[in-house]
């Protein structure tokens, strides 16, 4: 049977009072296939926030980037994406045909996001053909304001940074962040579409993720009520966060374990366990947008 929300979800959702609410509101929110709009949003894009996990269940996150029109849906069940992770980029190994897969599409500069989940349906030397299961908005809090824009002059391809613990510059991006991702999955793959891998943006003013040794923490704000990050995390702890140099182009992978803290709000604790630092990783720069 197919559900909407699985039980990491929903043991949140009652905890926090939402889930008489979204048991009967999800069902709307959360659609088999995407809409309209959803579907001319994607294609418009410069860019795609991709995660999947790997057969362990660690989750990993990274970023698919193209001319607007690299993304497109052909109808409301299909992503087509004209573009593969180059082989540096974790995700390279984990996006086969089968795979559990979550994508975020978000616009920062007008404050929309959208979400899809599904299984990898194809894998060519030319691209995917992502198979969507579950398609969802979101809200536009927290997201910080800026323009992003394809440039295929930026250079790519430096050389790759993998350890297994932050560095001193690395703890200072952190702490100077506005902007993250982070995906998570669900430990079980049974065929049913709540039991996915997902992707969530966590924004912020700089100084809102802690940073003590390899050890990160961040307040659980307000949002939609679903807990689709916070519901796996509940069953699975282990997670895969992305951050993005706005100014050079990098990305920094790290691998982390998962602690939910209870409180007002929850808090997260993020032990690092593994870090990847790609500099000069995409050919996309940022420009400044007004708020």
């Amino acid at each position: 049977m197919s559900h909407v929300f699985h039980s990491g979800e929903t043991a949140l959702q009652a905890a926090a009072g939402s889930r008489e609410r979204l048991a009967e509101v999800g069902p709307r929110v959360i659609r088999e296939e995407m809409p309209e709009q959803h579907r001319t949003f994607f294609a418009s894009l410069p860019l795609v926030v991709v995660a999947a996990a790997d057969p362990a269940g660690q989750p990993c996150v990274g970023m698919l980037a193209g001319p607007p029109g690299f993304v497109q849906a052909p109808d409301g069940r299909h992503l087509r994406i004209a573009g593969l992770p180059v082989p540096d980029d974790p995700l390279d190994a984990l996006l086969t045909p089968g795979a559990r897969f979550g994508l975020l599409g978000i616009e920062a500069h007008t404050r929309r996001r959208n979400r899809a989940n599904g299984r990898v349906g194809e894998r060519t030397a030319s691209g995917l053909l992502l198979e969507v299961e579950q398609s969802f908005g979101n809200c536009p809090k927290y997201i910080q304001p800026r323009r992003a824009v394809f440039d295929p002059g930026r250079p790519s391809h430096a050389p790759v940074d993998e350890k297994y613990g932050l560095s001193d510059a690395e703890r200072a991006w952190i702490r100077g962040a506005d902007t993250f991702f982070i995906a998570s999955a669900h430990p079980e793959d049974n065929g049913d579409p709540a039991n996915g891998v997902d992707v969530s943006h966590r924004g912020g003013p700089p100084g809102f993720i802690t940073v003590d040794g390899d050890t990160l923490g961040i307040d659980d704000f307000a949002g939609n009520n679903y807990f689709n990050t916070l519901g796996n995390l509940l069953l699975n702890p282990r997670a895969g966060l992305l951050f993005t140099d706005f100014t050079r182009g990098g990305l920094l992978h790290l691998d982390v374990d998962a602690r939910i803290l209870p409180g007002a709000p929850r808090r997260l604790m993020l032990r690092v366990t593994k870090v990847r630092h790609r500099p000069a990783a995409l050919p996309l720069r940022w420009e400044t947008a007004a708020d």
